[in-house]
């Protein structure tokens, strides 16, 4: 290199840099002017579902004048509302279940909103199962159903039957009512306890449940029950669409007696002209491969009729 080309050099390696550095900063500030004034097109819009005007619950009118039940009844309306695969499949099971539930229940006087009680329970699910053990669509635990009349043994558990187990609810519900008075306390009563509610009704001097404190799962439970009817009665309100052909139909069963002890079930449902998966599904209440039959004993056996 020559004497004299190096001032030069660096002069230019100067000129390169300082572009470079204003450049970059320039770049940055129109990165970070863009940023500020950007604003995000909303993908969807999320809006609170509107209190109803007034609400009960088996009669009993809930008490949306006081600031405490509405903002109750809003917080489960909003937590509910929008579980839309939840409350989507809720209806769609309705439709098979709902008939059959209301049936008993007015065959035991118990009034209809307690449908959803059940809901509030199970979401309609057969198979559903608490992490404390309660089992199937009333949730009752493994040493509470023999009270109600519910056999709970290792071949059978009839908290999984159907209409034996909405049968059991019906005498807990009246006999709670007997106790505590008024259909509300009733519904809270299976979350605490006819015990437990009475207890409170004594402590705080107080009857009706909007007036009593209770541990947060209480608190929240009637409400939930509320929020679920309200939902469930108004499905198209809150933007859930089922149409008939979407909905689960009641399934068309034939009822087999049975008197004898049963060895092998997978048999006995091949000889019915079923197979053991169906057995199993129309009848989840039978837990074992075998059936004991103790003598003046009956079961009742459900198995398909035609091609559903």
């Amino acid at each position: 290199m020559k004497r004299g080309s190096k001032p030069y050099l660096y002069y230019i390696l100067g000129i390169v840099c300082t572009v470079a550095i204003v450049g970059v900063f320039s770049f940055s500030k129109a990165v970070g002017s863009a940023d500020n004034n950007f604003e995000p097109k909303p993908q969807y819009k999320w809006y609170p579902p509107a209190l109803p005007p007034a609400i009960d619950f088996a009669g009993e009118k809930v008490p949306l004048d006081r600031w405490d039940v509405r903002e109750r009844l809003d917080r489960e309306l909003l937590t509910n509302d929008y579980l839309h695969g939840s409350i989507l499949l809720i209806l769609k099971q309705s439709t098979r279940y709902f008939p059959a539930i209301e049936t008993i229940l007015r065959a035991n006087g118990i009034p209809e909103d307690f449908k959803f009680l059940c809901v509030a329970e199970s979401s309609l699910q057969p198979q559903a199962q608490s992490n404390v053990g309660a089992a199937s669509f009333w949730q009752f635990m493994k040493d509470t159903a023999p009270r109600y009349g519910l056999q709970v043994d290792n071949e059978v558990d009839e908290r999984y039957n159907f209409k034996k187990s909405t049968e059991a609810a019906c005498k807990y519900f009246k006999e709670a009512y007997a106790k505590i008075g008024t259909w509300t306390g009733v519904a809270a009563s299976y979350n605490c306890g006819v015990t437990g509610y009475t207890n409170q009704m004594e402590y705080q001097k107080a009857s009706n449940y909007y007036d009593l404190a209770f541990p947060e799962e209480t608190n929240r439970y009637v409400y939930r029950i509320l929020a679920l009817k309200y939902i469930l009665n108004h499905p198209a309100f809150f933007g859930f669409m089922i149409s008939t052909g979407d909905s689960y139909r009641p399934l068309k069963t034939k009822t087999v007696i049975v008197d004898k002890s049963i060895d092998n079930l997978a048999d006995f449902a091949s000889a019915n002209g079923s197979s053991y998966k169906m057995l199993k599904l129309l009848n989840p209440w039978l837990r074992a491969h075998t059936l004991t039959v103790k003598p003046g004993k009956t079961y009742e056996i459900e198995f398909p009729v035609g091609n559903q």
